[in-house]
């Protein structure tokens, strides 16, 4: 039977804290090395601008992929944790995309959402693929704030786009860890903070 997105986000809700910690959940394929982990005790999450189409006060939502039919189904999850690979409970943590065309949706709350993550500091988000478009690669913007913190903007990327290279925002630490399942793609990320 395939690996569905479902089994994958049900087995990262049943990780114990010291997988998180350990990155168990570790892609079957090559570790992504560069990516800074709370046991290097000094390295937050790279910060990177909101871009042009962040639009405040999105609907708390974790279900976005009703929002683009026909896009590729993707579940994307991981942790807050603090440098000390502490969970970070009720932390905000917001996304938003381009669809599966390539466009932001200006007008409404398309492809945008919040949640707060849950006493373990996970958060997870079902959505879709979102299209590359003209100067830009594949790519999630988030925001993530701890409760009483400093709001971290960033941009998550996928692992092997061939327009990683040209795009002058991406960088290597901010790598998904990618699978491939029988209904969609799962991507992993904890966020330091």
């Amino acid at each position: 039977m395939p690996t569905s997105r479902r089994s994958l986000l049900i087995a990262f809700l049943t990780l114990p804290l010291i997988a998180a910690r350990t990155r168990a959940f570790a892609q079957a394929g090559p570790e992504l090395p560069l990516t800074p982990e709370c046991r290097d005790g000094d390295e937050f999450t790279l910060e990177r601008e909101a871009g042009p189409f962040f639009k405040p006060n999105s609907p708390r939502n974790r279900e976005l992929q009703a929002d683009a039919i026909g896009g590729d189904r993707m579940t994307v999850a991981g942790f807050v944790l603090d440098k000390r690979c502490r969970p970070l409970a009720g932390s905000l943590v917001e996304i938003w995309h381009a669809d599966e065309n390539g466009h932001y949706d200006s007008v409404g709350f398309r492809l945008r959402g919040h949640q707060f993550t849950d006493a373990q500091g996970r958060w997870w988000f079902n959505t879709i693929v979102p299209a590359r478009y003209p100067g830009r690669t594949r790519h999630f913007h988030f925001k993530v704030q701890r409760p009483g913190g400093r709001v971290l903007t960033t941009q998550l990327y996928f692992p092997g786009e061939p327009g990683n290279a040209g795009d002058g925002l991406f960088h290597e630490t901010l790598l998904l860890d990618m699978k491939q399942t029988g209904d969609g793609r799962f991507g992993r990320f904890d966020f330091v903070v």
